[in-house]
């Protein structure tokens, strides 16, 4: 079976589908979810074994980042999309 040529921009960079574009974005969006998750269960560390108000900053920390990363990527992603 022969091979396809990719697609190619004027400057020589490979164009992407859309259906290569998603799966990229949800390669980095799983990655920027582990982080906030990551820091979400590290303020339930601290909330079991230190003090829940401690705890609190790091709840609000991995919730920002949960949030701004995915606003961000998805804002993105619709921009290069249209």
């Amino acid at each position: 079976m022969a091979r396809k040529t990719p697609k190619l921009t004027p400057n020589g960079k490979r164009k992407l589908t859309g259906e290569e574009e998603f799966e990229i974005m949800k390669l980095v969006l799983d990655k920027v979810l582990w982080v906030g998750f990551g820091t979400l269960l590290y303020g339930l560390y601290v909330a079991l074994n230190y003090s829940l108000n401690e705890a609190g900053y790091y709840f609000l920390a991995g919730a920002v980042v949960l949030l701004v990363f995915s606003w961000i990527i998805v804002k993105e992603y619709e921009f290069v999309r249209y």
